[in-house]
């Protein structure tokens, strides 16, 4: 504690020490006598005080420092969260939406952006973007002006794009737009656009943009603009996005064209992208002979002397330097001298544009006559396939025809033969009954009932149960499926030999035929239907109930058969088929008896698969009466017997 006190009233305080003066030695600052134990003792006591505040820091900085693995574990968890919250306002602020990228990115078949790299509808640069709705929540009574929306659509197989167009058009905010997209979505980011925006994953963004002269460094606008060049020339890779602003300019054009045309057929070679902005007219006749390059041109309006800032994919924009300079306010005079010399300079550039166009016309007559060429080939071979199924249809008409004859004719032979059958029946029964005693009669009647009912059993209408009306028409044929075939023979039983094909139809196998029948003239068999059963409608024939062993074995005792001799006629061979097969050809030797035949099954020995089926369709089979298993004498052959 001090007090100020005039120099000539010094002596007021007695025993008071100076601790200070003014700077005109006017006051002197003093400490009274009594004050000076006072300030002692708080000057102790404010060092005391600033001793504990470090011990109590020190003991707190160890124990934080006991947690520090923990503590910065959290710290890192809290930024994770801090910047995906900063990315969902940021996204949220500028209705932004989430890109993909061209690499991973799955679409449609009609979706139209599979033909582009680079997909962007309606992206406005960020930063402008930032820009103006600040000043639209800072502005309560004027409109703010927004960014103006640009299309991004870089076609597939595209490594260079030149952008040409008038100054302050737009060409610039362009690349710079695509440039920051690019490393927004490698960050995690949304940027403002509209749909589903794709576009590569680039690995390194490089880019030259603004005048980079330095006195410091001795650069001009030119050795600057090379220097950053060859800068990225030396770091690019294949996977790389390239912007170059203004490419070759600075320097002679003739030179800085050709510099410009060797820099981009390099970095065609070696880069995912190029973005390059010229007025270099030159760069844009680069389309027309590498299809590597795309041209880009930014919309400039004659009437209002206006860039809309509108990017036209394929097109080649003009300068429009001296609208430019006019909607600026130049000198009229300045201006209309430099347009005579436009149009002097005029015909000699449009002499070399119809040369560069008459080479692109050509070769795209050239592509155009190979790609009729192949159209008129595949026309060829189309016409002759159709004249092939054409000629296959009316042979089908024909083959119909004919195995509906012969259905007719088989089934008239086998009324026949069935009538025949009754009357020897009849005729035998008669025979035996004169000559037979009265012990005799039962036999005679049980042998006469076992013969008509094998007679009528084997020329019924087969009893089958198909699938319901209302599943028929979504049936779809499968192979193996027994289907009931109408129209064919007066209608009968085959099984699907193909699936169904694109006209409706398939092919279907009846005994050894095969045609193919529209889906709508078949029927499928209803599942659970017995395989036996249905095996044997296959040739038209009916089926007995099964029979226990001992009811068959009683009746084949009761039973005369023919002479055991082996035929050819009574013989089936199954040594040498599949499994398959086998079971298929013997059913149908089976079904081919005549009552009280013996049949000869010819099984091989082998690996005992073949002769496994066969035993095991005979001990199964309805009409087999018994079988008997091979002998000594003739290993392979099983003999059956047929009711």
């Amino acid at each position: 504690m001090c007090v100020g006190v005039k120099a000539s009233h010094k002596h007021l305080l007695p025993g008071g020490i100076v601790l200070s003066s003014s700077g005109s030695g006017a006051t002197y600052f003093m400490e009274p006598r009594d004050a000076v134990e006072l300030n002692n003792r708080e000057v102790k006591l404010s060092g005391d005080e600033r001793a504990e505040e470090l011990a109590i820091l020190g003991l707190l900085t160890s124990r934080i420092a006991e947690s520090q693995m923990k503590i910065m574990h959290l710290m890192d968890k809290v930024l994770e969260l801090d910047l995906a919250c900063a990315r969902g306002s940021y996204a949220l602020w500028t209705n932004g939406v989430r890109p993909g990228f061209s690499d991973t990115y799955s679409s449609s078949q009609s979706d139209q952006s599979s033909d582009y790299s680079v997909y962007i509808e309606g992206i406005q640069h960020p930063l402008l973007l930032e820009q103006s709705l600040g000043m639209a929540k800072e502005s309560t009574t004027e409109a703010t002006k927004m960014p103006v929306p640009l299309d991004m659509r870089v076609k597939n197989g595209t490594r260079i794009v030149v952008i040409s167009g008038p100054n302050t058009g737009g060409k610039t905010a362009t690349m710079k737009t695509l440039g920051l997209a690019s490393i927004m979505s490698k960050a995690g980011m949304f940027f403002p656009a509209k749909g589903r925006p794709r576009l590569p994953w680039f690995d390194q963004v490089l880019a030259d943009i603004g005048d980079h002269q330095s006195l410091e460094h001795s650069l001009s606008t030119f050795s600057g603009h090379i220097s950053r060049l060859r800068k990225i020339v030396e770091v690019v890779s294949k996977d790389s996005l390239v912007l170059i602003d203004e490419i070759g300019s600075g320097t002679d054009p003739s030179e800085g064209v050709s510099l410009s045309t060797s820099i981009l057929k390099y970095l065609a070679e070696c880069v995912n992208l190029a973005i390059v902005t010229t007025h270099y007219a030159d760069l844009s006749r680069l389309e027309v002979v590498d299809s590597r390059f795309q041209n880009a041109a930014m919309e400039f309006c004659l009437e209002t002397l206006q860039p809309t800032y509108q990017i036209l994919w394929g097109s080649v924009g003009n300068s429009s330097a001296l609208s430019i300079a006019k909607s600026i306010g130049f000198d009229q005079k300045i201006l209309d001298r430099a347009q005579e010399w436009v149009e002097k300079l005029r015909p000699d550039k449009q002499k070399e544009r119809q040369g560069l166009l008459y080479d692109s016309l050509l070769d795209e007559r050239n592509l155009l006559e190979s790609q009729a060429n192949e159209v008129a080939s595949v026309l060829s071979d189309v016409e002759r396939l159709h004249n092939e199924i054409w000629l296959e249809a009316e042979d089908l008409d024909v083959r119909v025809a004919a195995l509906r004859a012969r259905e007719s004719k088989k089934v008239q032979q086998e009324l026949k033969h069935v009538k025949s059958q009754m009357d020897m029946i009849i005729k035998d029964f008669e025979i035996q009954l004169k000559s037979s005693k009265l012990e005799q009669y039962n036999l005679l009647m049980r042998k006469a009932e076992a013969a008509t009912a094998t007679v009528s059993a084997s020329n019924q209408p087969t009893d089958i149960t198909f699938t319901d009306e209302e599943n028929h028409s979504s049936f779809i044929p499968q192979i193996g499926d027994k289907v009931y075939i109408q129209g064919l023979g007066g209608g009968t039983m085959a099984t699907v030999a193909e699936t169904l094909g694109e006209d409706g139809s398939c092919m279907v196998q009846y005994g050894k035929i095969k045609v193919r029948v529209k889906r709508n003239n078949m029927k499928l068999v209803q599942r659970g239907t017995n395989e036996t059963t249905v095996s044997s409608s296959l040739k038209g024939k009916g089926r007995t109930p099964k029979r226990s062993s001992a009811e068959a074995n009683q009746d084949a005792n009761n039973i005369s058969f023919g002479p055991v001799v082996q035929t050819s006629k009574n013989t089936v061979d199954l040594r040498g088929l599949r499994v398959n097969e086998a079971s298929y050809q013997l059913e149908m030797a089976i079904d081919a008896c005549r009552p009280y035949q013996v049949l000869f099954v010819v099984h091989g020995m082998g690996t005992g698969a073949v002769k496994e089926c066969a035993i095991d369709i005979l001990r199964n089979h309805p009409r087999v009466a018994k079988f008997e298993d091979e002998s000594p004498l003739n290993y392979g052959c099983t003999v059956a017997y047929i009711q």
